[in-house]
């Protein structure tokens, strides 16, 4: 692991931390920090925990401070580390979905089907065996639920669209989102004079367009100042956003129902994607060249054309 991590202070005690996953600034874990207490917010995979207990002490911080780990859902990009990081961390309790808590307390399944997508060997390399947490440390969160972190309250929605075992996280002080992968992605790197560019991402079983804006749309309804995304990091200029990512979600539908009865659909769905986010990039004048910024959009591509072909397939009522 380097010795260099990128992480990112905001306002209200908010720090977001490189996981480590891919690439630079791919995923982000953060800490909330308040005077009496720490959450962690997504825990990445196994070796980004020692990521997170550095950024922690470095900011002065115990491992026993931290009374929370909540992940907003349990795609492995967000908790395939959770296991490894409650053994760090000896009075946290992991906060997880209703439909979520079975797969940290057991993994098993999660982890052989995820195994059967990738491969042992790439599995092992982004991964490597997932650690159950004892149930006992895990609090399931229902819809309208709330916890405290020292004095501070966080509320919790239930966010389905990208995935049914998805919740976000309300932040009243700095009135704010941890919005997980409902809120879509949005990589530093495209940042551009006219501020962050966005677009959403789905799930390879349980992409649903229609739950996927009601969602927005309800966080929204909290007039929020600022959303803390998985990918990456916080944005502003929220209005903008979700309606971007309203229009986007609506696109990709028609994307697929374009091609849905294409022989070559997989690849047709891929390449219109592709240009679909090029030009949108363009517009909003991102400068990469045309290689990086391909390689910025390749592996997001490859998992929303399996999420709007799935929804095709299963998903249409």
């Amino acid at each position: 692991m380097t010795d260099c991590i990128t992480a990112l202070e905001y306002e209200g005690g908010i720090i977001a931390i490189d996981s480590g996953m891919v690439r630079p600034q791919m995923a982000a874990c953060y800490l909330l920090e308040t005077d009496s207490a720490v959450a962690i917010i997504e825990a990445g995979n196994n070796d980004s925990t020692e990521r997170i207990i550095k950024v922690l002490k470095s900011r002065g911080r115990d491992v026993a401070e931290v009374s929370h780990v909540i992940v907003t859902h349990v795609h492995l990009d967000h908790t395939g580390g959770a296991g490894k990081l409650m053994q760090e961390l000896p009075n946290a309790s992991l906060l997880v979905h209703p439909r979520g808590a079975r797969h940290v307390i057991d993994p098993s399944r999660l982890e052989a089907s995820a195994r059967a997508v990738y491969g042992d060997e790439p599995f092992d390399e982004m991964y490597g065996s997932l650690i159950p947490v004892p149930e006992d440390r895990v609090v399931v969160v229902e819809e309208g639920g709330s916890t405290q972190v020292g004095k501070r309250q966080l509320s919790f929605i239930d966010s389905p669209g990208h995935a049914r075992h998805h919740f976000c996280v309300w932040d009243e002080q700095t009135r704010g989102w941890f919005s997980g992968d409902t809120f879509g992605i949005s990589y530093r790197e495209l940042d551009t004079a006219n501020g962050p560019f966005i677009f959403p991402t789905t799930t390879p079983i349980q992409f649903d367009p229609p739950a996927l804006i009601a969602s927005i749309q309800r966080m929204m309804e909290s007039r929020p100042e600022n959303i803390y995304l998985t990918h990456f990091g916080r944005v502003r200029d929220v209005d903008r956003l979700s309606q971007e990512m309203i229009d986007s979600v609506g696109e990709f539908a028609e994307l697929g129902e374009r091609h849905d009865g294409d022989e070559n659909r997989t690849e047709n769905i891929q390449s219109e994607m592709m240009d679909w986010l090029i030009s949108r990039g363009r517009t909003h004048g991102v400068t990469l060249p045309d290689d990086d910024l391909r390689a910025v959009f390749a592996g997001d591509v490859l998992l929303n054309t399996q999420g709007i072909e799935f929804w095709l397939d299963h998903g249409r009522g």
